[in-house]
């Protein structure tokens, strides 16, 4: 069984690896370097190797000795396009790169499992199946892993996906049941009037003063037609319009992202905004159109696998330290996978204030403490044994 103590004999291992990932950042579907790695990795612990999938990703299938359940865990690799600030003697060496968001970690404790699970490979039933995803960060990477026929040739029966999280302190996790990261779309708006000299405003129909007020009016969307106790987000990201300080313009874009968890929530979202949109832009004498594009549908934890994965955390980590309460508006793409398979995604507590540890995800002082990987590995090693080794679909103290 994985213990901790197990596991510790790879921390060694698991911070170069981590470090090395950390100097040598590549941003999405350019995960060039890191994927030749986690191939050659997976390759020499004797798992099936395919590359290519979706550009950069890598998929590892360790097959056992009898049949069985099939897992499939996911570590994404992409870095961001952030300039580093921490000053760590293992800070990224390409200007303008930055893992900032904890995958390099990620790739990390995903090598860590491969060799976990390659020692024990006789014992295996099933088959246990990496997936090292590119472009998570805006590039729906993990849709297009679907796409390239990923979750085939076996399919899994079980998901499951962790993030480094420094919104909790390091050896601690929080695994939850039902939704856990919210759906995510784009909305761009063009708003049209008719343009004319700023000191004549009568002889205009003046698309600036009719997006101010949409975007006044947008706020009452989520405020007035949602329950309060659903949530839902919509927000401006950017307003561009105009040129010159004497000039009202013709047109004015407004764009921006709603996060929802439910479909009914986002169908009655969206048919709002665009009421509202439509009807103060008219009550101004110009017109308006917005479209809405979905990027990401919601992260949706399966109550069976999420139940294994807690009671794992908790006798990994101590009952005290795991809890069952994260939930953000953010969103993942590993929604994707997990549509198809039900699975679960937990947070994985990384932060350390008294290191200096506690920058968020994406700043350019990001950093998390390391012994994470250790704790990430050693759970995500006794998930594989709940179903791989023991072939249970049950209680995972068992």
């Amino acid at each position: 069984m994985t213990t901790l103590t197990q596991v510790v004999g790879l921390k060694q291992k698991l911070v170069a690896w981590r470090r090395d990932f950390h100097m040598h950042p590549e941003l999405s579907y350019k995960e060039e370097r890191s994927a030749a790695i986690v191939a050659e990795h997976l390759g020499r612990l004797g798992f099936d190797v395919r590359t290519g999938v979706a550009r950069t990703g890598v998929i590892g299938l360790l097959r056992g000795m009898e049949s069985g359940h099939v897992v499939a865990f996911r570590f994404d690799m992409d870095a961001l396009p952030i300039t580093e600030e921490t000053g760590a003697p293992y800070a990224s060496t390409i200007e303008g790169q930055m893992h900032a968001c904890g995958h390099d970690g990620h790739m990390a404790m995903g090598m860590g499992l491969a060799e976990l699970l390659a020692g024990r490979r006789d014992e295996i039933k099933g088959a246990a199946k990496l997936l090292f995803q590119p472009a998570e960060e805006g590039g729906n990477g993990a849709e297009a892993m679907v796409t390239e026929g990923a979750l085939e040739d076996p399919r899994p029966d079980v998901f499951v996906a962790s993030h480094l999280w420094i919104e909790r302190p390091v050896g601690s996790a929080d695994v939850r049941t039902g939704p856990v990261l919210a759906a995510a779309d784009k909305w761009n708006c063009t708003v049209r009037g008719r343009g004319g000299h700023g000191a004549m405003p009568h002889h205009t129909a003046d698309p600036i003063v009719a997006a101010a007020q949409v975007i006044s009016g947008l706020q009452t969307v989520v405020s007035r037609n949602v329950p309060a106790l659903e949530p839902a987000v919509v927000s401006v990201g950017a307003v561009h319009g105009g040129g010159a300080f004497n000039v009202i313009p013709e047109e004015v874009r407004i764009t921006g992202t709603i996060r929802t968890y439910e479909p009914e929530t986002r169908e009655m979202v969206v048919r709002r905004m665009r009421e509202v949109v439509e009807g103060i832009a008219a009550a101004c004498g110009a017109t308006a159109e917005l479209h809405v594009r979905s990027l990401t549908p919601a992260v949706i934890n399966d109550c069976a696998v999420a139940e294994v994965v807690r009671m794992v955390a908790q006798a990994i980590l101590g009952a005290e330290n795991v809890t069952s309460r994260e939930r953000t508006m953010g969103s993942e793409d590993a929604a994707f996978f997990m549509r198809e398979v039900p699975g679960c995604y937990f947070f994985l507590g990384a932060s350390n204030p008294e290191r200096g540890v506690n920058f968020p995800h994406h700043s350019s002082r990001f950093d998390f403490d390391e012994d994470a990987l250790v704790h990430g590995v050693a759970i995500l090693g006794r998930v594989a044994e709940h179903y791989l080794l023991h072939a249970q679909c049950g209680n995972a103290a068992d």
